[in-house]
């Protein structure tokens, strides 16, 4: 056997290395589409943003304020209750009988940020005292949507 002729033979090395990459290579891509085709790509963008509301109730009204956390587009958060509410202004509000509405609407922000308040006022005497509120975040596409935070009148 010769020793020299061993070690400087390397004809198979190369179509091995070859093969390897080129499995590796189906397999990565063959991952990423599959990624993609199945949607789960597609939910990557839809997690609940992290924020922290305060709420002050002061017996007839409701202030919820956005305290610490991400900024977050002002159509996709809803104030929610389980009763018939009024905006500041003495509007109702929108959505399902006075007990929803968004962010947007009841303010006019555009975008959440630290510091940023609403106010929902109660449509009948001790209503609030009673009440659940949420806010709500939904996402973009409407698939996803989280309950960013929650308040219980005293009474309830």
């Amino acid at each position: 056997m010769n020793f020299k002729q061993l070690l400087a033979e390397d004809d198979a090395v190369s179509p091995v290395i070859g093969v390897i990459l080129m499995v590796a290579i189906t397999v990565i891509l063959a991952a990423v589409i599959g990624t993609f085709v199945l949607g789960l790509g597609d939910q990557v963008g839809d997690t609940a943003p992290q924020a922290s509301f305060g709420f002050d109730y002061n017996g007839t009204a409701l202030t919820v304020t956005h305290e610490s956390g991400s900024s977050i587009d002002a159509t996709q958060v809803n104030i929610t209750s389980s009763v018939a509410l009024n905006d500041s202004t003495g509007t109702e509000l929108a959505g399902s009988s006075g007990t929803t509405g968004t962010w947007n609407s009841i303010s006019s922000d555009s975008e959440i940020t630290a510091g940023s308040q609403v106010t929902v006022v109660e449509q009948n005497a001790d209503d609030l005292s009673t009440a659940t509120v949420r806010v709500i975040w939904t996402s973009e596409s409407g698939s996803n949507s989280a309950t960013l935070q929650s308040w219980s009148g005293p009474d309830a």
